[in-house]
Parts: structure tokens; sequence; C-alpha cells
């Protein structure tokens, strides 16, 4: 019997690890998928190399609204700060925000998920809970929750991930119901495999593929609804992101006189959105052992 187990305990991790082998493969031979990763790379590293790259923008200068120059590049705001550096510095806030909610929405999401797939008796009430949830309407209550809660970094990244773990739920739980009744899984349950050891070492591995890209798809969701939400006020006041630098500029009316207030906020929002959404696709492309023969 040990040696039964041992096979159910190894087979299928062997298969996991040479499905990511030629999963990766694939990932790193397609130019686009490629150019996304280094793409989110660099908005990683400008998030965290920001004190290296451009000073805080704190204060104001004469140079009120001045166009993009060698000395501004990408121009100044109504109280003459350099949107450079808000916009790297923004990077750090917004990328912060963005993986912070999109971790704490998986680990709920992955455990709901999974417990709903591996676990009928429950599966009907926790997917009435999801169901209820993804009927809600997300950004009214997104804007009730901070605007109770009052405005901070951390309020924005609890309400972002309190509103974005259903989605995944569903996701995640619809991958491992096609996982739970396979030969392998039944024989880990006969052997008698405890259900948190086949949780954590069949059933988490198989649907970890799903969580990757999910994890992407989210932090980028999660950044545009931390742009929204600065933008109509209720993000924090006290630091800097995309979001706010576009608040500011409406408050400020600048966004119509000039252009540069909002466009570079803007790119690299849209940066960002792209970058995940390349990535999810080449990945899911690597992944398909079709697309990889092709």
């Amino acid at each position: 019997m040990s040696v039964l187990l041992t096979n159910v305990d190894t087979e299928p991790v062997a298969d996991q690890e040479g499905a990511a082998s030629a999963t990766w493969y694939a990932f790193r031979h397609n130019p686009i998928g490629v150019f996304a990763l280094a793409l989110m790379l660099v908005l990683v590293v400008v998030g965290v190399c920001a004190p290296w790259i451009a000073e805080y923008p704190s204060g104001f200068s004469d140079a009120v609204l001045a166009a993009p120059s060698a000395e501004h590049w990408f121009g100044t705001d109504n109280l003459g700060r350099d949107i450079f550096a808000e916009v790297v510095w923004g990077t750090r806030i917004s990328m912060t925000v963005g993986f912070s909610a999109s971790i704490l929405a998986i680990t709920i999401g992955v455990l709901i998920g999974m417990l709903g797939a591996y676990f009928p008796k429950v599966d009907a009430a926790l997917g009435m809970v999801v169901d209820l949830s993804l009927s809600l309407p997300v950004l009214p209550l997104m804007i009730l929750v901070a605007a109770l809660a009052g405005p901070s970094l951390g309020t924005i990244i609890l309400v972002i991930s309190f509103f974005s773990w259903p989605e995944v739920a569903r996701v995640v739980r619809s991958q491992a119901l096609s996982v739970v009744g396979l030969p392998y899984m039944d024989a880990a349950r006969v052997l008698g495999g405890g259900h948190r050891w086949i949780l954590r070492r069949h059933l988490l591995p198989a649907v970890a593929p799903v969580i990757t890209v999910t994890v992407v798809l989210t932090a980028s969701r999660a950044v545009v609804s931390e742009a929204g939400l600065s933008f109509l006020g209720m993000g924090d006041p006290s630091s800097w992101s995309w979001g706010r630098i576009l608040y500011d500029s409406q408050q400020s009316g600048s966004m119509t006189s000039a252009w540069w207030t909002t466009l570079f906020p803007s790119l690299a929002i849209l940066m960002l959105v792209v970058a995940a959404t390349l990535i999810a696709i080449s990945y899911n492309d690597a992944r398909n052992p079709r697309t990889r023969q092709a």
C-alpha cells in the first residue's frame, strides 16, 4: 500500500512539473508574451526604484503648467510639481495596491473555490455567496465603503480585494471541479489521504496555472479600480498614485487646458492593463498543447 501511495503522490506532481516546463518553454518563445512580461517588469522596477529615479513631488514651484520639456519630461501640474516624478512615485503606490489587493483576493477566492469543488455539501452555499457577490453593483459599493471607512491606502486595498475575490472563486472552482473526480484524486482518498493533504498536495497544484493568470489580471483590475476611486476623491490624499494625478488635474481644471497632466498617468495605466492582458493571453496559449504544437 505504501508503494501505491507513493506512486499516487509523485506521478501527478511529475506530470505537472513536465507541463510547467513545456509551458515556460513555449511562453519564452512567444515574442508578444516576452515583450509584455518585460513591460510589466519595467513597471515593477520603476515602482521599487522610485527614490533613485525622481525626487518625491512636494511643495510647489514657479513653473506652473509647464509643457513637457528637457527640464520637465512630462511637464508640470497646477502647482509646478514635476509630473514625471508624480508618475514614478504613483507607480509604486499603484503597483503596491494592485498586487496587495490581488494577493488578498486570490487567497480568499482560491480557498472558497477549492472548498466548494472538493466538498459538495458546502458547494451550494458557497456558490450562492459567490453569485450574490457577483450580482452586486461593485463600483457604487466600493465608493460607499471607501467613503464610510475613510480614505487610506489600507482601506483601498481591503475594499478592492473584498469585491474582487468572487470572480477568482468562480474561476478556481470551475477548474477544480474538473480535477476532483480524476482517478488519482480518488486513489488518494481511498488510500487514506487527509482532506488537508489532498487539497494542498494535489488540488492546489492542479489549479495553480489558473491562479497564475488570475493574479496578473486581478492586479491590473485592482490598479484600475484604485485609479477610479482616487479619481473620485476616495484615494489616500497623503500618497501619490496614478488616480490621484488624474484627480488633481480634474480638481484644478487643467484636465482640458493642459493635456500632459492626464496623458502620462493614463498611459501608465494603459501600459499596465495591456501588459497584464498580453501576459494572460500568451500564458494561456503556452499552456495549450495544440497551440504549442502549432
